[in-house]
Order: structure tokens, then sequence, then C-alpha cells
């Protein structure tokens, strides 16, 4: 990988949130949070050193230094297991971003005040498919795997429910259509682009899907693919139609966690199928990638997370990748942190 890289990272590890800076074939790493179940971490678009983490049973914690201090916000969610954040680029209130919280079981929370206080977007678990939402591992319950605000929008906001789909609200979560013909009901990961307000994109159990008209419609797009069990998905952030995506056979590869995940990591240019990415150490993948993150303004730049917390790096779209001399405990999300130091 040629040239520099400075790097400014804040990884879920499943236990803890990791801070990660890293330059020139150097990285240091700091653990917070330990001990928390860390599922879920995000950025606040308009302020860096503030993010938000969500755990698998003691809540929402804020930070405004850049991960190295947390303080708990969300008091008054009735639910303490958050499997997904997210902070809105396009909705803010008094010059504050809003923040999404997603729980297990299936409910999603709106904060206008910096975690403060929080929102029930309770007509969600209105939608007719909401009584059949069931994760498979823990049937008699389902949770939000994925929050996803419109960049542009503010009104538009996505829900990716693990297991039923991707919800869609136009109203800021007051209202909610159900499910989509084409989209996949097994969602894991749902994302919008800055420069095409029209695309939403999905990696899901099922394979990948697309919309071009900001979810009203959407249709599969796995040819190229070998494998279809997809879970990390990131989009250039220059280019909306330079994606990626990493998926393996079924879920007991994915979440093996024995070396066995078989996995790939595929490119999308345009119209062009799928096509496997080269140049990593094993092929298949013997660990999960996790967490597929763009990173702001580089196009061509993305930073892969496994499960067994390796972290490569490529800054020209895969064709060649950069090892990050850390090694975390796990790594379940990614979020961009610049200034971090």
């Amino acid at each position: 990988m040629s040239g520099s890289l400075d790097l400014g990272l804040l990884a879920a590890t499943g236990d803890a949130v990791a801070r990660v800076t890293g330059a020139d074939g150097d990285a240091d790493v700091k653990l917070t949070l330990p001990g928390s179940g860390a599922q879920c971490v995000a950025v606040d678009p308009h302020e860096s050193l503030r993010a938000y983490a969500g755990t698998f049973d003691e809540g929402i914690y804020r930070t405004l230094d850049g991960g190295h201090s947390w303080d708990p916000v969300g008091g008054p969610l009735p639910e303490k297991r958050v499997l997904s954040v997210a902070i809105s680029a396009s909705d803010l209130i008094e010059g504050r971003s809003v923040v999404y919280a997603g729980t297990e079981p299936s409910n999603l929370y709106r904060s206008e005040d910096d975690g403060r206080t929080w929102e029930a977007l309770s007509t969600l678990l209105d939608v007719p498919s909401a009584p059949t939402w069931s994760f498979p591992p823990r049937p008699w319950t389902s949770h939000v795997r994925w929050i996803a605000p419109h960049h542009l929008d503010p009104d538009l906001l996505f829900a990716g429910i693990e297991l039923g789909g991707v919800m869609r609200s136009r109203d800021r979560g007051q209202t909610w259509e159900d499910r989509k013909p084409g989209s996949q009901p097994d969602s894991h990961v749902v994302l919008t682009h800055p420069a095409a307000g029209g695309r939403v994109y999905e990696a899901a159990g099922g394979g990948v899907a697309l919309s071009d008209d900001a979810g009203a419609s959407w249709h599969p797009v796995d040819d190229g693919m070998d494998r279809h069990y997809a879970w990390g998905l990131a989009v250039d952030p220059v280019d909306p139609d330079l994606w990626y995506v990493s998926a393996t056979w079924g879920p007991g590869q994915a979440h093996s966690r024995s070396g066995e995940a078989g996995a790939a990591l595929y490119r999308k240019r345009g119209d062009a199928p799928w096509e496997p990415l080269d140049g990593m150490d094993d092929k298949p993948l013997l660990s999960m990638p996790y967490a597929l993150l763009t990173l702001r303004d580089r196009s061509g730049a993305l930073v892969v997370g496994f499960d067994d917390g390796e972290l490569l790096v490529t800054q020209d779209a895969g064709e060649s990748w950069s090892k990050l001399p850390v090694r975390l405990p796990g790594i379940m999300a990614l979020s961009e942190v610049s200034g971090l130091h």
C-alpha cells in the first residue's frame, strides 16, 4: 500500500471499545469500557470526538473526547441490550445531531438532546410483519441490527431488523412502512450515500439488495458472488457505484470463531458483477470480516475488521493491502474519528 495513512478508529470488540490510532506502519491501541459487552459504535459526523457505544446488557455510553472517557446515557430506556446506534448527518436540533438507538427486543429510540432523554418510536412495531420477527439464535425475540438515517433527507430513516427486514420511515420515525419486495429479511447492514440520494444498500443473510428510489422498491444484487450470507458492507464516500461486501456460506461459518469462516470480500463497480478481492493472507478468509469501513473524503480507502481482531487497510480499492500492527480482542463494528490522539 503506497503512501501514509493516518487513522483514528473506535472499534466495538464485543467486550470493550478500542481506540486505535495509526500512521506510517505504526499503531496504538487503548481499551476502554472493559467488560461492557460493547456491540456497536457511532461517531458524530458533525463533531468527531463525540461518539456513542451500545452494549449487550449495559445500555448506551457516550464519549465527548474521542473515547478517552465514557459516561452512561439513556437511563430511561427500558431495554439495556443496545445492538445499534446511529447519529444523523442531516438532522440537527439546535446545532446538535439527532441520535438513534436500536434494542433487543426490537425497539427504536431517538434523542434530540445528546442522550439525556429518548423518545420511543413505538410505531415501528405496528407494521404487519412485526409479530413474525424472530432472531434464530433467540427465536422468541428480534432486534434492530442497523439504523440508517438518510445522509441528505432528515425525514428519511431506515431500520434493519434481524430477522425481519428493512423498515422505512418518511417522517423521522413517527410512522413506518413494512419490508418491500426485493429486499432481504435477514438484514445486517443498511447504508445511504451523500452523493446519491436515491441509493439505499443492504447486506443480509440471504444476499445483497439495492434501492435506487430511496427505499420505495428494491432488487437483488448478487451477480458474481458465490457466497450469499452477507455481513459487512461499505460504500466509497465519493463514488456511490464503488462498494464492498463480506460474505460466507451461512451463519455457522460466519459466527463460528473457529478459524473456519470460509469468507470472501467482494468489490463492485457500477453495473459490473461482484468480484472477489485478492491480496489478503488467507483465501478463502479464515476469519469473518465483520466490519467494513470506508474513510471520509478518501476515495479507495477501506478498513476491514475481522472477528479475530485483525485490521487490514487498502488505499487503492482492494488492489493492495496493509496489516495494522495491532490485534484487538475482536472486532464487531468500526467508526472513524478524525483528530484522535
